[in-house]
């Protein structure tokens, strides 16, 4: 009885063994647009969930342009944008003070950016007229000469970056902006390129430089939207992850 007994009980002790170890393989498809954090307490929210685009519209608009899809697990642009048109917002909710972070990539030559504290209205036929932008291009092969201020990582017409990875087009990159009252932080492929104080007297003297003169309202409001540009080229966007701050 007591050799059957040990017999069973080291065949469920294999059974539990073989099961732990099948549940640890990967499946081999990898979703990208899923919380990165192991601290369920750190409250990163997903706002892209790699099969619809639900919860992004048009700027000004109650639906999303046909030139942004979904495409193997990305929210994609087709480039059919440009100085005016094509840019899309997340319109379930505002955000303030936010961690925000996302997967990117552009095409050869390419151009957009990630905006946040968006204000719409039909005063404004863009979202860059009032919000800061994360400046996302093709530094390499960009067909025209680019001052810093127009780089990859920059606070577009506030501050360049500064020590930076580029990555060459194609290639995937990381960006993410984690905003406060206190300080702004923009990093690029792990490294930070810019930081600053929102409204100090620093940050008023290059708002107030002469880039910003025709649009007044430039960065007037410390919530808003959040946004991604199509300004003609084809960019891709995956893992869009934000946390209130």
């Amino acid at each position: 009885m007591n050799q059957q007994f040990i017999k069973i009980f080291v065949l469920y002790i294999a059974i539990i063994i073989m099961a732990c170890n099948g549940s640890q393989k990967s499946t081999g498809t990898e979703n990208h647009n899923t919380v990165q954090s192991e601290n369920v307490a750190d409250e990163w929210v997903a706002l892209f969930d790699g099969k619809t685009t639900n919860g992004w519209r048009g700027f000004n608009s109650d639906t999303i342009p046909q030139s942004w899809i979904v495409e193997e697990g990305t929210l994609k642009s087709l480039g059919l944008g440009g100085d005016i048109g094509g840019d899309i917002v997340y319109g379930e909710r505002e955000f303030e003070n936010f961690d925000l972070k996302l997967d990117w990539k552009i095409s050869e030559g390419g151009n957009s950016g990630i905006f946040y504290h968006i204000v719409e209205g039909d005063k404004y036929k863009a979202a860059y007229e009032t919000a800061p932008e994360f400046q996302l291009i093709d530094d390499l092969k960009f067909p025209e000469s680019l001052e810093e201020w127009q780089k990859v990582g920059a606070d577009y017409a506030m501050y360049y970056a500064d020590d930076k990875i580029v990555k060459p087009a194609g290639e995937w990159n990381s960006a993410r902006i984690r905003y406060t009252a206190e300080k702004v932080e923009y990093w690029l492929n792990g490294k930070k390129t810019v930081e600053f104080v929102p409204y100090s007297d620093e940050w008023l003297e290059r708002r107030n430089s002469g880039k910003w003169d025709a649009f007044p309202d430039y960065a007037i409001v410390k919530k808003g939207l959040i946004g991604l540009q199509d300004h003609g080229s084809f960019v891709w966007f995956r893992n869009i992850m934000i946390k209130e701050l």
